[in-house]
C-alpha cells in the first residue's frame, strides 16, 4: 500500500499540471532506459556474485581436501612418533634427555634475547632519529623493521612461554629484572613506544606517498612497499593459525612450530589502504569547500584527482608488488569517494541550480577523463551518481521552475494587495508618459535572469520546461488580473455598491495602468523603437530551444498569451467605461425615454463628461489603446441607450415629437465621435441602428413585423426580448403586434446572417 502511495505522489510531483501529460513518453522513456540501465548492472551484479559464490565454494572444497589430507598425514606423523617409542628401547629417557636439551636452548635463548634486548632497542632508537632528520628518505626503515619484527616476536615468545608455565601468573613478567635494575615490563613498554614511532613514520610515508612518486623518491616507495607486504605475509600467516586453531585446536596445540611468531594481525596492509583513502577523502572535504564558494569551477578542484591517479600509473605501478594491482586499487577508492561526494550533492534538497548543473555537466567530463586514464564507464561501479543523470536535470529544471513560481507569487501578492488597497504608490507614470505598474519590469528581469540560469545548463530540455513553466506563470498572471478587476467592479454593481467617488477615480487609474501594462508587453513599435517584452522574450528564448518547440509549444504559448494580454486591456478598458455610467451617469440614464426626457439636455452632460474624461486620461493612455477607449464610450454609450428602454415609466406616446428628440440626441454624439476622422465615421455608423430603433417605435402596428424582419436581417444577434420591451414602450402597444414579430423571429431562427457579433448583441 505504502508503494502504490508513493508511486502516486512521485507521479502527481511529475504531472502538476495538464501540460505535463505531454511530458509521459519522454518519462516512459527515460524510465525504460532508466530500468534497462538497472536491469542491466542487476544482470552484471548477479554474474559476478555467481562467479564468487562458485569460486568461493570451489575454494572451500579444495581447501576442506587439503586441512583433511594434512590432518591424515599428521595422524600418520602422530602414529609413526607412538609407534617409534615402542620400538626404541630406553625411548622414555633419550626422550626426557632430548626434552631438557632443547628446552635449555630454548632458555640460552630467551636469556641471550632478554639480555641483549635493551641494546638492540636503543640501537633501533639512533636509527629513528637518524630518519627524523631525513623524512624524505628514511634510509634505516628496512633494517628497523626487521630489528623490530625481531624484538616483536621476543616479547610474544616471552609472554606465550610464560603464560604456559604451571606457576603463570601477571607478576611473573613484572618481577622479571635485568642486571641493570631494568625491568622486562619496562623494556616491552619501551618497545610500544618504538614501535608508535616507527608506525609514524610508515604513516607519513603512507600519506606522503603520491608526492614520493611525483618527486622520484622511489627508494622510499620500494622500501615501504616491502614492510607492508612482509606484514601483509605475516598478516596472512596469523590469519591462517588462529583459523587452524579454532578447527583444530587439538590437534594443533601439540605442534609448538605451530604456535611460534606473532599471535595478532598488526594490520599494516589495511593502514596502507586507509591512507590511500584518507589522503583522498581529504583532498575531497577541500574540493567541497572550494565547489560551496564557486561549483562552476569544480573541473579545476578535481585536478589532483586525476593527476594523482596519472602519477599512480606512470610512477608506482612497477614499485609496488603486482599483486596489490595498485592502480586498480587506488581508481577504485577514488572513483567510490567521487560516488559519495556527487551522490551527497544530488541528495542535498537545499542545493541552488547553478550547483546540481555544475554536477550534471561534470559527470560526462569524470568518465571522459577516467576513460582517457583506461577506465570505461562500464568497468567503474557504481555509477558514479547512480544513473540519476535523467532525476539530475528533472530536479535541476524543477529548482529553476520553483524560483520563478515563486518569485512570481511574491509579486502577484504584492500587486494583489497594493489593488485591492488602491494603493495609487503601487503605479506611476513611465518616461513615455503613460500610466504602468511597478512591478511589470520585475516581472521581465526576473524571467530573463532565470531563462540565463536554464541557458546555462546547454540542454534544451532544460530550457523548454522553464520556458513552459514562465508562460504557465504569465497566463496565470493574466488571470489574476482579470479576477481582481471583475472582484473590484463588483464592489460598484452588486446589491450594496461603494459609494466612494474617489476609489472609483483610484480603480479607474489602476485600470489604466494595468491596461498599458498589457500592450506594453506586446507593442512592437512604441514611442522610441524599443522592442516589447514579449520580443525581447523570445530572442532569449530562440536560441535555447529546439526547432520543434519552436514551430509547436512556443508559438501556440506565444499566441495565447499574446491574446490574452489584448483581452486583458481591452477588458480593462471596457470597465473602466463602465465605471463612467455607473458612477457619473446613474441619476441620466434612468430618464432617457421618459416624461422627463423631453425637457433635458442629457446627451450633451453625457459628451461633456466624455470629454472631461478624455482630457484627465487620454495622454496617458497607451495610444493603441485610446482608439479603444473612443470605442467603448461610444459603443456602452449606445448600449446603455437603447436599453434605456426598459426604464421605468419609459413611453413613446405617438402625440410625443419622440422622433425628434431622438434626433436631437444623435446631434451631439455625431458631433463628438466626428472630431475621430475615420473611427469617428465608423461609430457614427454603428449608431445609425438608432433608426432602426425608431422605426419599431412609429412604424404602423401592421408594419412592425417587417420593419423587425429587416432589423434582424441587418443585426442577426439582435435580442427578441429587447425588442418585446420596445414593442411594450409604445402607447399603441398591443399583443397581436408582438406575436406577429414573434412567427417572424421564429422563421429566422437558425438562418446564417451577414452580420455576427453586432453591436445589438450587447444590447438585451
Amino acid at each position: 500500500m505504502g508503494d502504490v502511495e508513493s508511486a502516486t505522489a512521485k507521479l502527481a510531483e511529475l504531472l502538476r499540471h495538464p501540460e505535463d501529460l505531454d511530458k509521459i513518453p519522454a518519462l516512459k522513456a527515460e524510465f525504460t532506459r532508466k530500468k534497462a540501465a538497472v536491469d542491466g548492472q542487476l544482470r552484471h551484479g548477479l554474474k559476478e556474485q555467481l562467479e564468487l559464490t562458485q569460486a568461493g565454494m570451489t575454494s572451500i572444497t579444495d581447501g576442506q581436501r587439503t586441512v583433511n589430507l594434512i590432518k591424515d598425514e599428521m595422524m600418520k606423523i602422530d602414529k609413526l612418533c607412538a609407534e617409534a617409542q615402542n620400538m626404541i628401547q630406553d625411548f622414555p629417557h633419550i626422550n626426557l634427555v632430548a626434552q631438557t636439551h632443547k628446552n635449555f636452548e630454548s632458555v640460552e635463548k630467551m636469556r641471550y634475547d632478554i639480555q641483549s634486548f635493551e641494546d638492540r632497542l636503543e640501537k633501533l632508537e639512533f636509527l629513528l632519529a637518524r630518519d627524523d632528520e631525513d623524512p624524505a628518505n628514511q634510509p634505516n626503515l628496512l633494517h628497523i623493521h626487521h630489528g623490530l619484527t625481531q624484538l616483536r616476536d621476543i616479547r610474544d615468545e616471552a609472554m606465550r612461554q610464560i603464560k604456559t608455565t604451571a606457576d603463570a601468573s601477571t607478576e611473573l613478567i613484572d618481577n622479571l629484572t635485568l642486571e641493570n635494575g631494568v625491568t622486562v615490563q619496562d623494556l616491552f613498554v619501551r618497545l610500544d613506544d618504538v614501535v608508535e614511532w616507527f608506525d609514524k613514520h610508515i604513516g607519513e610515508a603512507c600519506i606522503n606517498l603520491i608526492e614520493l612518486v611525483q618527486s622520484g623518491n622511489e627508494g622510499l616507495v620500494v622500501r615501504l612497499a616491502i614492510i607492508v607486504e612482509e606484514e601483509e605475509k605475516t598478516d596472512k600467516k596469523v590469519q591462517a593459525l588462529q583459523d587452524a586453531q579454532r578447527e583444530y585446536k587439538d590437534l594443533a596445540s601439540r605442534f609448538q612450530s605451530i604456535s611460534a611468531g606473532p599471535k595478532e594481525r598488526r594490520g599494516y596492509k589495511d593502514k596502507f589502504i586507509q591512507a590511500i583513502e584518507y589522503v583522498c577523502a581529504a583532498n575531497m572535504d577541500e574540493a567541497r569547500e572550494k565547489f560551496d564558494e564557486d561549483p562552476e569551477k569544480i573541473e579545476k578542484y578535481f585536478k589532483w584527482f586525476f593527476n594523482n591517479l596519472n602519477t599512480v600509473k606512470l610512477g608506482m605501478v612497477g614499485l609496488m608488488p603486482k599483486k596489490w594491482k595498485i592502480f586498480q586499487t587506488y581508481t577504485n577508492i577514488y572513483h567510490r569517494q567521487m560516488h559519495d561526494f556527487l551522490m551527497k550533492l544530488a541528495e542535498d534538497e537545499a542545493l541552488g541550480p547553478q550547483y546540481l548543473l555544475a554536477v550534471i555537466n561534470w559527470v560526462d567530463k569524470y568518465y571522459l577523463k577516467m576513460k582517457k586514464l583506461g577506465f570505461p564507464e562500464e568497468e567503474l561501479e557504481p555509477h558514479v551518481i547512480d544513473n540519476r543523470g535523467p532525476e539530475l536535470i528533472r530536479t535541476y529544471r524543477q529548482v529553476i521552475i520553483n524560483a520563478v513560481d515563486q518569485y512570481m507569487e511574491r509579486i502577484n501578492s504584492q500587486d494583489r494587495k497594493a489593488f485591492q488597497d488602491q494603493d495609487k504608490n503601487a503605479y506611476e507614470i513611465n518616461p513615455d508618459g503613460i500610466f504602468q505598474t511597478k512591478s511589470l519590469g520585475d516581472v521581465w528581469t526576473m524571467l530573463s535572469q532565470n531563462l540565463s540560469v536554464a541557458a546555462s545548463s546547454e540542454r534544451a530540455d532544460v530550457a523548454e520546461g522553464v520556458v513552459d513553466a514562465m508562460f504557465r506563470a504569465l497566463i496565470s498572471r493574466q488571470r489574476g488580473w482579470t479576477q481582481l478587476i471583475d472582484d473590484e467592479k463588483a464592489r460598484y454593481t452588486g446589491p450594496n455598491p461603494t459609494q466612494s467617488e474617489d476609489g472609483v477615480a483610484v480603480f479607474q487609474e489602476w485600470l489604466i495602468a494595468i491596461a498599458n501594462d498589457q500592450i506594453i508587453c506586446i507593442d512592437d513599435e512604441d514611442f522610441h523603437g524599443r522592442a516589447s517584452f514579449v520580443a525581447v522574450f523570445a530572442r532569449e528564448v530562440e536560441p535555447l530551444v529546439s526547432p520543434a518547440y519552436l514551430a509547436d509549444r512556443y508559438k501556440s504559448q506565444t499566441e495565447e498569451l499574446q491574446n490574452g494580454y489584448i483581452d486583458i486591456s481591452s477588458h480593462c478598458i471596457k470597465v473602466f467605461c463602465e465605471l463612467i455610467f455607473i458612477v457619473d451617469f446613474k441619476t441620466i440614464l434612468p430618464v432617457f425615454f421618459t416624461p422627463d426626457w423631453y425637457k433635458r439636455t442629457d446627451m450633451a452632460s453625457i459628451i461633456t463628461t466624455f470629454k472631461d474624461y478624455l482630457g484627465d486620461f487620454e495622454d496617458q493612455i497607451h495610444r493603441t489603446l485610446r482608439d479603444i477607449l473612443i470605442d467603448s464610450l461610444a459603443d456602452e454609450l449606445l448600449v446603455q441607450y437603447l436599453s434605456a428602454v426598459r426604464n421605468k415609466s419609459a413611453k413613446f406616446r405617438r402625440a410625443d415629437p419622440f422622433d425628434g428628440k431622438l434626433r436631437d440626441d444623435l446631434i451631439p454624439v455625431f458631433e463628438f465621435f466626428k472630431a475621430y476622422g475615420d473611427q469617428g465615421r465608423d461609430i457614427v455608423q454603428r449608431w445609425r441602428v438608432v433608426e432602426s430603433f425608431l422605426n419599431l417605435i412609429q412604424m404602423e402596428k401592421a408594419q412592425v413585423p417587417f420593419v423587425y424582419e429587416e432589423f434582424k436581417e441587418a443585426y442577426r444577434d439582435l435580442h427578441i426580448g429587447w425588442v418585446e420591451a420596445v414593442l411594450r414602450s409604445r402607447d399603441d402597444f398591443e399583443r397581436s403586434m408582438l406575436n406577429a414579430v414573434k412567427a417572424k423571429a421564429a422563421l429566422s431562427a437558425g438562418e446564417g446572417g451577414m452580420e455576427a457579433g453586432t453591436i445589438m448583441g450587447r444590447v438585451k
